[in-house]
């Protein structure tokens, strides 16, 4: 007996293969679920930090490949990029020799050219840009404490650049002549609630150890379009003048040192180090307190002033200490800590009127990133920042700061969202990579792990007053610290890593956290989730906002996140299904 016709055969197969595939599908779908702000706040989880893996490494040696000299005379090194504007581009790099000794002499930064080629085809430069050049000097009037004066630093805006267009470049002087290898970089997509970059590395306290060469590979790895770098970046302030061996702790090493010594060639060994990134993909930088580096007379900041172009004045700021930008459809605000961050200082000023400047129908993601965390569960660094935090969350409640990134603790620590101490569902995510992989080593102890309690006394900051209290409301009232994970502290741990924010569209983006442990483990995570803004709920009275979008498979946000193919199939299914019971029906009819 025929079970079935050709036709019936061949659609029931096509029936089985897509209800295979489906499942399959589903599976797979399911096993890889993803979580959103929206299935939040969560219960808190620690990681604790993993035994069999050390705390720490020793710093790199000048003489390591990634960190010597690698051209001669007057050839480019240390080249980087930073975002000016959506058409425009910082180009740095150095040339020349520093000196470091008892008695050093600047040299003149106009003897050498600051001149960058650049076009939209290899080899073919249709544009020309001149730029600046200067050198500054790390001075110590101590006995037997060597001084330093840089080699020459260079800086070149390009402009009139298109948005999401690949150039070509070269830099250096063409009169010696001394140019650069050919280079290129990407401008990111003009501002719009459509436009996005691909990906935005996010690490902070990265140094020069082993564990920041696996934190750099790691990253290089996941092919990142921008950098955001949040302080803390060479410690080369764990060091002697004289140089000799970098120490995790230098007040227990150097109890007797006049000053805060530095060993200002590990500055020239990171932008070496940090070169084959940052000569293609723009790196955003924003101060943390080892780059202080305390001179006589007062003197602060000299070499992070000096090496780093930033859009200060693009961005209307009258301080390199802080500055935004836009990045696509994402507005960022780089505040520092070690500055003034008074509500009647000129910083305050300043984050007050970009707030306002910005239009959330074209840049829909507002960024902030400082140095040290206003929220940390950490014993180290504990309420450090609370002054600065009382200063300055009430206006990044006010205008709906989406995400805050913050280095300093030596760990990885994600938020629920919080506002003062209160989770809030308009509140920003606060999240902590200062686990880049430095010299001071991971962070494992928390606040509220027995004993670790910091008394109101510890952890003093470098900048500004202590404002640290007891808890006056929640399940700590009264108590300095918490006797377990604190509520508003969703995930922790004591792992070293970067982070990958990914913006899929003006309402959901993608964070991933990355240990380094996990560099060669394909699709490996330390923690993943969705960061969902929702403007109809919490910009409804705030002047007239984007609305809010699905992720681009998905039109439930709680649902499942389940591909649109999947309904689409189920659609061609029930067509299918419709046609076998057709050819059912005819069957019947002719066989009757």
């Amino acid at each position: 007996m025929k079970i079935c016709s050709s036709t019936l055969c061949l659609l029931l197969a096509m029936v089985l293969v897509m209800m295979s595939t489906n499942f399959i599908t589903i599976m797979t779908v399911t096993e890889t679920h993803i979580p959103t702000t929206l299935d939040g706040p969560f219960e808190p989880v620690t990681r604790r930090f993993d035994p069999s893996l050390r705390r720490g490494s020793d710093d790199l040696p000048m003489t390591h490949p990634r960190l010597r000299k690698n051209v001669t005379l007057n050839f480019p090194e240390q080249i980087a990029l930073a975002i000016s504007s959506p058409t425009s581009m910082w180009v740095s790099w150095v040339t020349g020799d520093a000196q470091i000794g008892l008695n050093v002499t600047p040299v003149d930064p106009a003897s050498v050219g600051s001149e960058v080629w650049f076009g939209k085809e290899s080899g073919k430069y249709t544009g020309v840009g001149k730029g600046d050049s200067v050198v500054y000097s790390q001075l110590y009037p101590f006995e037997g404490l060597w001084n330093y004066t840089s080699a020459i630093i260079h800086h070149v805006k390009l402009e009139g650049l298109e948005p999401g267009t690949r150039y070509y470049y070269k830099c250096g002087d063409s009169s010696i002549p001394a140019m650069s290898q050919e280079r290129f970089f990407e401008t990111f997509p003009k501002p719009g609630p459509n436009n996005y970059p691909a990906r935005i590395a996010v690490v902070g306290d990265l140094g020069l150890t082993r564990n920041s060469t696996s934190t750099i590979d790691h990253l290089i790895h996941n092919d990142p379009s921008m950098i955001l770098m949040v302080g803390d970046l060479t410690y080369a302030n764990q060091y002697l003048t004289t140089g000799g061996k970098g120490v995790s702790c230098y007040s227990c090493a150097f109890p007797d040192a006049p000053i805060r010594e530095t060993y200002q060639p590990r500055w020239d060994g990171w932008g070496r180090f940090m070169e084959p990134l940052t000569s293609e993909v723009p790196m955003m930088v924003i101060e943390g307190n080892h780059e202080i580096e305390p001179q006589a007379g007062g003197i602060t900041f000299k070499s992070y002033l000096t090496r780093f172009a930033v859009p200060a004045e693009e961005s209307g700021s009258k301080s390199n200490f802080y500055y935004s930008f836009d990045a696509g459809g994402i507005h960022f605000i780089m505040l520092g800590a070690y500055v003034d961050y008074n509500s009647t200082g000129a910083q305050f000023s300043w984050l007050k009127q970009d707030l306002q400047n910005i239009d959330r129908s074209v840049t829909p993601w507002l960024v902030a990133a400082m140095h040290p965390p206003w929220y940390n569960s950490y014993a180290s660094h504990y309420q450090e920042f609370e002054c600065m935090r009382l200063e300055m969350e009430e206006i990044f409640y006010q205008y709906r700061v989406d995400i805050v990134f913050n280095g300093h603790v030596h760990a990885y620590e994600r938020m629920n969202r919080v506002y003062n101490y209160t989770l809030d569902p308009c509140a920003p995510i606060y999240i902590t990579v200062g686990d880049g992989g430095n010299i001071e080593k991971v962070d494992v102890d928390h606040a509220d792990d027995p004993g670790k309690c910091p008394s109101p006394g510890d952890n003093k900051p470098e900048f500004g007053g202590v404002c640290k209290s007891n808890f006056s409301t929640g399940p700590a009232k009264g108590n300095f610290c918490w006797n377990k994970q604190p509520e508003w502290s969703a995930f922790r741990e004591s792992s070293f890593g970067h982070g990958i924010l990914e913006a899929v569209n003006s309402t959901y983006a993608l964070w991933t956290w990355h240990r380094n442990q996990e560099n060669y483990k394909e699709n490996a995570v330390g923690d993943q989730i969705y960061i969902v803004r929702q403007p109809e709920l919490c910009m409804k009275d705030l002047k007239p906002q984007d609305s809010q979008q699905s992720l681009p498979y998905n039109s439930n946000p709680k649902s499942s996140h389940a591909p649109t193919h999947l309904s689409k199939n189920s659609i061609i299914i029930s067509q299918i299904l419709g046609l076998l019971f057709l050819n059912g029906l005819y069957s019947q009819v002719k066989w009757s």
